[in-house]
C-alpha cells in the first residue's frame, strides 16, 4: 500500500444528511417528492447523473438548460448547508493523522464539484492531502474509474498500490474499475461484497497497519483465486 485514496462524503465528513435536506428541497421545489429508493441510488452519484436520475423519477422532461440550472441550484443551497452542518465521521481525523504520522501520501476522490469541495475542505483540512480530483474534473465520475485513475496518477503510483476507502457501492465501483483495492466503512446505504473489497462497520480504533493488511488481504484474493 503505497497510496490511501479518500471518498468525502459520508467518509470522511456526515454531508449525505445535508445532501438529503437539498436533495429533498429541489425534488418539492420541481413539484415532487424524494423517495426513499431514490435518495439511495443518488447516494455518492455524479452531478450530472444525479440530476437525470431526479428529472427521470419525477416524469419531467429532460431539458438540459432546466437540469443545468436546478443543479446550479442544488449546490449553491447544499453550500450554504455546508457553511455549518459539517462534522467527521467516525475515526476519520484520528485515521488521516496516524497515516500523516506514518508518511502515507493520500488524495482526495470526490463525486463533487470543486467550489463544494473546497468549502468542505475549510472544515476537513487541505494539509492531509497531496492531491485532490473532484467530479468536475475528469471526464466521467464516479462510477467511471477516472476520478481513481486520475488520482494515481498525480500521486506517481499504481493504482493496485493504492487502497480506496469509500462508503457507497458507487464510489466502490469506480476504485474497483480502476484498479484499487476498496476499504468499505458503510455509511447511508448496504455495499456489497466481493473479493476487491473489505469491510469495516467503523474506521473508529483502526491503525495504519489495519489498512495495509486490507490491502493486502484483497491483493492476496484476487491474484491467487482459484481458476
Amino acid at each position: 500500500m503505497r497510496a490511501v485514496l479518500w471518498d468525502m462524503d459520508g467518509t470522511l465528513i456526515e454531508s449525505e444528511k445535508l445532501w438529503d435536506i437539498s436533495m429533498g428541497e429541489l425534488c418539492r421545489k420541481l413539484g415532487g417528492e424524494m423517495t426513499p429508493e431514490l435518495r439511495t441510488a443518488l447516494v455518492g452519484g455524479a452531478a450530472d447523473a444525479t440530476m437525470r436520475m431526479i428529472f427521470t423519477a419525477l416524469e419531467l422532461e429532460p431539458d438540459p438548460e432546466r437540469m443545468a440550472s436546478e443543479n446550479d441550484w442544488l449546490h449553491e443551497y447544499t453550500g450554504e448547508l455546508f457553511q455549518t452542518g459539517l462534522i467527521w465521521c467516525d475515526g476519520a481525523q484520528e485515521m488521516l493523522a496516524q497515516l500523516a504520522a506514518a508518511q502515507v501520501p493520500m488524495a482526495l476522490v470526490t463525486n463533487t464539484i470543486r467550489s463544494l469541495t473546497d468549502q468542505a475542505l475549510k472544515t476537513i483540512g487541505t494539509h492531509w492531502f497531496t492531491e485532490s480530483v473532484c467530479g468536475d474534473e475528469v471526464p466521467a465520475g464516479k462510477p467511471a474509474p477516472d476520478p481513481y485513475l486520475r488520482a494515481a496518477e498525480l500521486l506517481g503510483v499504481e493504482p493496485r498500490e493504492c487502497l480506496a476507502i469509500e462508503d457507497s457501492a458507487t464510489g466502490a465501483a469506480a476504485a474497483e474499475a480502476a484498479g484499487c483495492a476498496v476499504l468499505v466503512v458503510p455509511n447511508h446505504v448496504e455495499v456489497p461484497a466481493n473479493d476487491r473489497r473489505r469491510h469495516v462497520a467503523t474506521l473508529l480504533g483502526l491503525t495504519a497497519d489495519d489498512l495495509r493488511l486490507a490491502h493486502a488481504d484483497v491483493l492476496t484474493a484476487t491474484t491467487c483465486k482459484p481458476i
